[in-house]
């Protein structure tokens, strides 16, 4: 087992990092993709009974939000599948994230049933290019299937 610097053990090897990772709409990587933001939150009450304190929890909906930074020209051929030109008007879609650290373990998240809720650019003096930030809207995430 190795030690870096700060006495933490360095058990696993080298950790998973931008360049590891491959993002996939509709089973073709895109490469004009500089961020990846994806979640799912789930309401959790305590449930009361007896005495002041809980006696169990409750579970209730799922909600699942994100966002993708494309750049302006891969949004642009988005917009191109679209019938009306606006990203709103894109059939449901997946979005496939796998991330391939040099240890093997490919490690594949899969955000299901896409629907982008916002269409906007955003330019300003002196830029050289046009990140676009892309609010998705899916159904669920299947996290972390291995494989």
């Amino acid at each position: 087992m190795k030690v870096i610097n700060n006495g933490v053990p360095y058990v696993n090897g080298e950790l998973c990092g931008w360049a590891d990772i491959v993002v996939l709409i509709g089973g073709v990587p895109i490469t004009g993709i500089t961020g990846a933001e994806y979640s799912d939150s789930q309401v959790t009450e305590p449930k009361y009974g007896a005495g002041r304190y809980p006696v169990g929890l409750g579970k209730g909906r799922i909600t699942c939000s994100g966002k993708l930074v494309l750049y302006q020209e891969e949004v642009q051929a988005l917009c191109a599948q679209s019938p009306t030109g606006r990203l709103q008007d894109l059939p449901l879609f997946d979005v496939i994230v796998q991330y391939l650290p040099n240890s093997g373990i490919v490690v594949t998240d899969k955000i299901r049933n896409i629907s982008i809720s916002e269409n906007a650019r955003k330019w300003k003096e002196g830029d050289t290019g046009q990140e676009v930030e892309v609010p998705i809207v899916p159904s669920h995430i299947e996290w972390g299937k291995i494989g």
